[in-house]
């Protein structure tokens, strides 16, 4: 069986993100032959990345935890807001302790980027930065970028894209995801 991680750029409460990234994950349960893992990075703690606390031998424990799952994984799928036409510190410290890492985080699994925000765009200018640093990691990323706007408008009740275009490209990302994982071409 294949393994998909999907976690959130967002630890707020009612994160349209957090939302966007569970109705993908459900999606990606619906594919035979997957078992998905919702993360959440409060499960991760990390400060803020210094090399002195490498140096210091005080590298986070839950660096190296991540970093194994990553590279033990098929799938990864990041769902983060947009912060300042950026990616959210969370996700920006993340990265710089797993990219310290020895676990091939970067060189197994095919990597998903979505997001939701207030803007028309859906985030896709502050994914765009992650897409670049992950690909200069090393990381293989699917061609769609999963943007989401404006996100208060974006759901109904139940967490379920309101637009059948969104509701489209989210099924285009699985597929994307699914058939590289499997080695498709």
């Amino acid at each position: 069986m294949k393994t998909a991680l999907t976690l959130c750029g967002s630890t707020r409460k009612g994160s349209y993100n957090e939302i966007l990234r569970r109705y993908v994950s459900d999606k990606l349960r619906d594919v035979e032959g997957f078992e998905v893992i919702d993360l959440d990075l409060k499960d991760f703690p990390m400060p803020i990345f210094s090399e002195d606390l490498e140096v210091d031998g005080q590298t986070p424990e839950a660096a190296g935890r991540l970093a194994e799952m990553f590279g033990k994984a098929d799938i990864v799928l990041i769902v983060s807001p947009e912060y300042n036409s950026g990616t959210t510190p969370l996700i920006t410290n993340m990265v710089a302790w797993l990219s310290r890492q020895k676990h091939g985080q970067w060189r197994h699994a095919v990597f998903g980027l979505g997001a939701a925000s207030s803007g028309k765009y859906g985030g896709v200018v502050g994914i765009a930065h992650l897409r670049d640093s992950l690909s200069k990691l090393g990381a293989l990323l699917v061609p769609t970028l999963l943007g989401v706007g404006p996100a208060s408008e974006a759901f109904d009740e139940n967490g379920v894209p309101v637009e059948d275009g969104v509701r489209k490209k989210v099924e285009q990302m699985v597929r994307e995801l699914t058939h590289f994982s499997r080695g498709g071409i």
